[in-house]
């Protein structure tokens, strides 16, 4: 295992060296054989120096040594730099001719041209053919050295040594291809690590930046019951169910107990073994597990679900609880709930005396003034459309309000809301201006517009306890109509401004000032305007009024004749 690592590390230290430090450092080893061959050669054979082959053989290995270092083979070819071992071939038999007969074995001084051209990318056959022939070479004129008595004996061993070096280059070659074949595999199993290492990163980021943004509480314990996790939103909330003294942070269930966490009622303490951790270690698996938060003006409804974790075997090994903050749902429903109930049996009933008795005095001969007679008739109009809008209010929870859109002419719709207002703006000290452009056209249904021009009004004339000016105005824009209402009334906060129309809403400075209401006015009017497929905004400020914006699809000209 070590020879397999120490191998493709060998090899990545190699392919990182530059062409011309890779050809030096091929050709250094039979250079320094050389030059220990030369040195032995002066004290033990003087005469060798005489020798022209020998002084040549040296020469020739000097010029190659010389040529490794200044050629530039980065702009070569990559197989240029094998003939150096090509003309080594050549120097080594040079060098074996240039020595006394009985120095013996030069010729395997030709094993390292064979291990750089069998390591190289030369082609196998090429290779093994160089590795057979250049020792082939150097063997030959030892051989022919001794014609015409040639014997047997004498070609094995003109032979022996090609083929030693075939040999040779047969193993390097098996060598280097499963050395590329296990680099090739732990390079794949190296790609593959890191790939799953870092899949496992972006999995692990992804994972925390969920936990971290999702406006759940989400707790994860082991079967021991040990927490393995705790988000960012939940330790909030056990902040606030904290008691001092106690960290908002809890470690475990039995700690768990320590919270003020209170059963569904809202008012009796949950007991330890019925609280939502302490029943998941359990083993249990639960939803919809709605318990409270805290006590006093800042507790909290919390719906609670919890799932198990098994492992291969399907055992328990574990569990998820999360922990969604419901405190306005609960409210708002506890809200409705008492308000349908007090409409149904405080306002159907007396709405409908006072039309049956409207009826009898308008149906009947009694001589009214023609003024108390119009007068009577729009009590009568405002007492249906009162007991109209009581029905969608008893419906708005499960059903949609029936909008049934005509053409109609915003500027009479406009006219008859603020002459039914003005009576109730005389009373608060308030004057409501019109400017509307007459007519003005619009696919609208008139009593779900008319509706909302009302709520508009009445909310304008309302929030304007110390008198002043109620402005409606309108204009068209190409495929839009605008409805615009102004007051100089007590106005809001932006942040109240843009909550608004939700249902229930009410500012604090509205509450704190005793002015009547229930906050559902608003959120009715967003839901008809919406229903006619258009939209209203607000924007207001502390003291300076406010100015509600109401756009819809305007009416589509009549093609012309």
């Amino acid at each position: 295992m070590a020879e397999t690592s120490l191998a493709p590390s060998a090899e990545r230290f190699f392919r990182a060296l530059g062409p011309r430090a890779q050809v030096v450092l091929c050709q250094l080893p039979l250079s320094f054989v050389v030059l220990a061959l030369a040195v032995a050669a002066y004290f033990a054979w003087p005469g060798v120096y005489q020798n022209g082959a020998f002084l040549a053989a040296l020469g020739m290995h000097a010029l190659l040594l010389l040529a490794c270092f200044l050629l530039p083979w980065e702009k070569l070819g990559p197989y240029y730099p094998l003939f150096i071992p090509m003309l080594d071939f050549i120097a080594i038999w040079l060098t074996r001719i240039g020595v006394p007969p009985s120095v013996q074995g030069l010729g395997v001084l030709a094993i390292f041209p064979v291990i750089w051209v069998s390591a190289s990318s030369l082609p196998a056959r090429s290779s093994l053919f160089l590795s057979f022939c250049g020792p082939l070479l150097i063997s030959l004129p030892a051989l022919f050295s001794k014609l015409p008595g040639i014997a047997a004996a004498d070609v094995a061993s003109a032979l022996l040594l090609p083929l030693l070096m075939l040999t040779v280059s047969f193993a390097i070659r098996f060598a280097s291809v499963n050395i590329r074949l296990q680099h090739r595999v732990l390079e794949a199993k190296d790609r593959e690590m890191r790939a799953l290492f870092a899949e496992s990163k972006e999995r692990e980021k992804l994972l925390d930046t969920i936990l971290e943004t999702v406006d759940v509480g989400i707790v994860a314990v082991n079967a021991q019951g040990d927490r393995l996790l705790t988000n960012v939103r939940q330790s909030e909330l056990e902040a606030a169910a904290s008691p001092a003294g106690l960290s908002g942070e809890v470690a475990d269930p039995s700690t768990e107990g320590q919270l003020n966490i209170l059963s569904q009622d809202g008012k009796s303490p949950l007991p330890p073994d019925r609280r939502p951790v302490y029943r998941a270690v359990r083993g249990e698996s639960f939803a919809d597990y709605l318990v409270w938060f805290g006590a006093g003006a800042q507790r909290r409804a919390i719906s609670t679900a919890a799932r198990s974790i098994r492992n291969d075997d399907g055992g328990f090994n574990g569990a998820v609880v999360v922990f969604n903050d419901v405190t306005g749902l609960v409210e708002a429903l506890a809200a409705k709930d008492d308000f349908l109930s007090n409409v149904t049996h405080e306002l159907r009933t007396p709405l409908n005396s006072v039309i049956g008795n409207l009826d009898l005095v308008l149906d009947g001969d009694h001589g009214l003034p023609p003024l108390a007679t119009q007068r009577l008739e729009v009590a009568h109009r405002n007492t249906e459309r009162l007991v109209t809008l009581v029905s969608d209010l008893l419906l708005s929870a499960s059903a949609a309000l029936p909008v049934h859109p005509r053409r109609t002419d915003l500027s009479g719709l406009v006219d008859f809301c603020v002459g039914s207002a003005r009576e109730h703006a005389s009373a608060a000290r308030v004057q409501v201006v019109a400017d509307v452009p007459v007519p003005l056209w619009a696919q609208v249904d008139p009593l779900r517009l008319g509706q909302v021009l009302d709520n508009l009004l009445s909310n304008a004339i309302k929030y304007s306890p110390g008198g002043g000016t109620v402005r409606v105005t309108a204009r068209t824009e190409p495929g839009q109509v605008y409805l615009r209402v102004d007051d100089t009334g007590m106005g809001m906060a932006p942040a109240d401004a843009a909550q608004v129309f939700t249902r229930f809403f009410r500012s604090s400075e509205v509450v704190e000032s005793g002015i009547p209401g229930i906050g559902l006015g608003l959120s009715i009017t967003k839901a008809i305007v919406e229903l006619h497929g258009g939209s209203i905004t607000c924007a207001s400020r502390p003291g300076d009024g406010s100015s509600f914006t109401v756009v819809i699809p305007a009416d589509e000209p009549s093609p012309a004749l």
